[in-house]
């Protein structure tokens, strides 16, 4: 798909109406238009590599609706490079949101029971079904990116677990600490009242049972970088740091933390 339309670029400038590209209403051309006047805008926007993100969550075998989510962003990356004529570099980032605890198990796969005992983990340490990799995830992730590669796709492959752990996040976690409450007054209008009880932007993993929780935080410390929390089975206080993988963030919260620490334009 991208490869071809890499390929195919010189061929689209010598044989179509340049001002029929730049016309051009299909939604990709619309999405690399605004792109291309938000960049525009911005201090050195016009030198900067453009990086696009697309991403998934591992907890099932990817399927056409994961090779539609590459498909989408690879379509406005290629409108971009058309109405640029190939002169902005591009990136395309294909994340893993393979840090998310395992929320229940898929019908399609073998070794139901075992999974079962695996709920609430990160995807990266419930065992492969198949037997094959590492991880539950790790076997989905391999599945994705060779689905990718089958179809040409020219991308970047990110791991969620990975990025948290070598530190990647951690100045933007720290950042988002610090704006702590503002990011609750914008996350906590979208949810209802039961979840705003509950909610926060930080998942901390549990050090006692290795699950990702979903608590409230009862105190936070954004000089010293740690959260507070109680640990929902045993009721202990538990201060962890939000650096170094031991937390994860919400998903809303996710997207523009990491959307932030990457550099995402789109």
């Amino acid at each position: 798909m991208t490869s071809v339309a890499a390929a195919d670029l010189s061929n689209l400038k010598a044989t179509a109406d340049p001002k029929a590209i730049l016309d051009a209403k299909a939604w990709p051309f619309e999405e690399a238009r605004r792109l291309i006047q938000r960049l525009d805008k911005l201090p050195g926007g016009k030198d900067k590599t453009v990086i696009f993100e697309t991403g998934y969550g591992p907890s099932g075998l990817p399927h056409i609706g994961t090779f539609g989510e590459v498909a989408r962003t690879s379509m406005v990356k290629h409108a971009f490079e058309v109405l640029t004529n190939g002169e902005r570099k591009t990136r395309l980032v294909c994340f893993s949101d393979d840090m998310d605890g395992l929320r229940k198990v898929p019908a399609n796969v073998p070794n139901q029971e075992m999974l079962q005992s695996y709920l609430e983990k990160p995807l990266t340490q419930v065992p492969d079904p198949f037997g094959k990799f590492e991880s539950f995830a790790h076997h989905n992730n391999a599945m994705l990116r060779d689905f990718l590669d089958r179809f040409g796709f020219d991308y970047e492959f990110f791991s969620a677990t990975e990025c948290y752990k070598a530190g990647q996040f951690d100045a933007t976690l720290l950042r988002m600490l610090a704006v702590y409450d503002k990011v609750m007054a914008i996350i906590l209008p979208t949810l209802g009242p039961e979840r705003q009880a509950t909610y926060s932007p930080f998942l901390p993993v549990c050090p006692r049972t290795g699950k990702v929780l979903q608590v409230p935080m009862i105190a936070r410390d954004a000089k010293a970088g740690t959260i507070t929390y109680l640990d929902p089975e045993t009721g202990e206080k538990v201060e962890t740091p939000v650096t170094g993988g031991r937390v994860k963030c919400q998903w809303k919260a996710d997207w523009a933390m990491r959307w932030t620490a990457l550099g995402i334009d789109y």
